[in-house]
């Protein structure tokens, strides 16, 4: 097993130069399965809360024990390793410009997905919250925890499917694709999949004809409903206009 291989060597660093807190070393895997070392990350790494999911532990916990000089309560072969996770950066970017051109604006409704199981969400914003220029334009990671790799990605659909972002754009469309797109769901995937994904561009999900006809009469249903609503105020608005005040004076 790759993992195997590799976990003494990523140890074999850390030991090496003498590591005491959270780090994550990076390999590169070829199509032959051999791996070659990138880089070593000294820092809590922003895709932690994966490692957090399936392991059960609490690294942002262990960091502060071991600054103040605490040991570790588990050695690595007592570390468990239990289904699968996945992460997906919600940003406010438009997925159909270069992928994600950035977004800026308030948020007019925010509604995180944390009903769905296996679902947590690591954000720092809440509704009315702004989008600025100045700073990186990541909304929420979303993560999803499954006993395998297919429950794991059909919950990331799920939390997709109902997570409410009004008032920028956001890169929904483009996650949801992804975690539906047959190569990604195998894990038969490299470096470049998505120019080999989308050798276009995205250009968002392609109707069948029978969810074309449904969301157009949902719309509709919508559409007419908004209307019935107004029409009603309206015509509240104008009888009240109109009545006659019994205490008015009569001259």
């Amino acid at each position: 097993m790759l993992y195997s291989t590799k976990k003494p060597k990523a140890c074999q660093l850390a030991l090496a130069v003498g590591y005491d807190s959270a780090g994550t070393v990076e390999f590169l895997v070829d199509s032959k399965r051999n791996f070659y070392f990138l880089e070593m990350n000294t820092r809590l790494q922003v895709e932690h809360p994966i490692t957090e999911c399936i392991t059960g532990i609490d690294i942002v916990q262990q960091m502060l024990r071991v600054a103040y000089g605490h040991k570790l309560p588990l050695t690595q072969d007592q570390v468990p390793l239990n289904g699968w996770a996945f992460e997906s950066r919600v940003y406010a970017e438009d997925p159909y410009k270069g992928f994600g051109l950035p977004s800026i604006g308030r948020l007019s409704k925010y509604v995180e997905p944390r009903h769905v199981e296996g679902v947590r969400c690591d954000s720092g914003i809440r509704e009315g919250s702004e989008i600025s220029i100045y700073y990186d334009p990541l909304i929420c990671k979303l993560v999803t925890h499954g006993r395998d790799r297919q429950q794991a990605l059909e919950r990331m659909v799920e939390a997709l499917d109902n997570y409410v972002i009004r008032g920028v754009t956001h890169n929904i469309p483009l996650l949801r694709d992804i975690c539906q797109e047959e190569r990604f769901r195998s894990g038969n995937i490299t470096t470049k999949y998505l120019p080999e994904t989308y050798p276009e561009g995205f250009q968002g999900a392609t109707l069948n004809e029978d969810e074309e006809e449904t969301i157009i009469g949902v719309a509709s249903a919508l559409n007419a409903r908004k209307l019935a609503r107004a029409n009603m105020y309206l015509n509240h608005d104008r009888q009240t206009s109109t009545a006659e005040d019994p205490y008015k004076k009569h001259y």
